[in-house]
């Protein structure tokens, strides 16, 4: 019997209740800090693919388990390739997903391997009806393996395809619709998306289902030239900077509170770095929290 459907739960099993407040992404560099003094953080996340070969990463994993929820972050599995899912792949998410009892599970708009080939980044996709059917397939293949729904990151990108029929936001509130799946609202690399493209980030935000959000991420990113022009790069090596913090208040205002997630992956700074970013998230998520509550009074 085939490794997928061997022992799958029922499809779309409820995941654990959803992570409180705010997190930080676990990196390697702060393993000793973490086990030293663990910090008073809502949660962690991970990119799932570090921790398929066990050793020392998911040892130190399932050791803050213990104290933490974890959300499992997929950057690998390529779900907007052409191709079929790699069957061991999501084998091997499945054995973590058994270990860590993730409260959230999530992976991107995107693809990144073909036939014979990886490549170390998160591709775009060109929005069409024909790339919406294959997407939503892969979607529908991952979450009836899991047994559980899966949130999908929205992408940050730099070109856009001529042939491209549908608006990103309608793509994506299309997926959801059809394959019951959550969305992981990117709010930086909405207002990269949107400054590099010339649309209104208000508008992406007001197009997606509301209800569908389960987790939101926040990350610095860095400015170039490219041909005389300014172009906005996702590299998650710095921090956030006012006018994405902004968006995110105006993000809470319409969603309601959210878990939401600080990432930080090149130029890792100290520990410290990290939560001081969550700080300023748990301030903006708080005041979200008191008005809405004021409202509702």
């Amino acid at each position: 019997m085939s490794p997928l459907t061997s022992s799958a739960p029922p499809r779309h099993r409820q995941p654990p209740e959803a992570a409180p407040g705010v997190g930080i992404a676990l990196k390697h560099q702060h393993y000793r800090d973490w086990q030293d003094t663990p910090p008073p953080i809502g949660w962690l996340e991970v990119h799932s693919e570090n921790y398929f070969g066990g050793g020392r990463p998911l040892a130190v994993l399932e050791s803050l388990r213990a104290d933490y929820p974890v959300s499992l972050h997929g950057v690998g599995l390529s779900l907007g390739s052409a191709g079929p899912l790699s069957r061991d792949h999501l084998q091997r998410l499945k054995t973590l997903q058994g270990r860590i009892e993730p409260a959230m599970m999530s992976e991107h708009l995107s693809w990144s391997s073909a036939p014979g080939a990886f490549l170390a980044d998160l591709l775009p996709l060109p929005y069409t009806e024909e790339a919406l059917t294959l997407f939503c397939a892969h979607v529908g293949e991952t979450q009836d393996f899991l047994g559980r729904p899966i949130l999908i990151e929205n992408p940050s990108s730099y070109l856009a395809f001529d042939h491209s029929t549908i608006p990103e936001w309608e793509f994506l509130a299309a997926v959801v619709e059809r394959t019951g799946c959550g969305l992981l609202l990117d709010v930086n690399n909405i207002y990269v998306s949107a400054c590099n493209h010339g649309f209104d980030s208000l508008r992406y935000l007001d197009a997606l289902p509301a209800a569908a959000v389960g987790e939101i991420h926040l990350a610095g990113h860095s400015i170039c030239q490219v041909g005389g022009r300014e172009l906005r790069i996702d590299d998650h090596g710095s921090t956030v900077c006012d006018d994405v913090w902004a968006l995110y208040a105006q993000t809470l205002a319409r969603l309601g509170p959210r878990p939401t997630l600080i990432e930080w992956d090149s130029a890792v700074p100290p520990l410290q770095g990290l939560l001081s970013e969550a700080e300023k998230a748990r301030h903006v998520l708080a005041g979200q929290t008191e008005a809405a509550c004021a409202d509702a009074g």
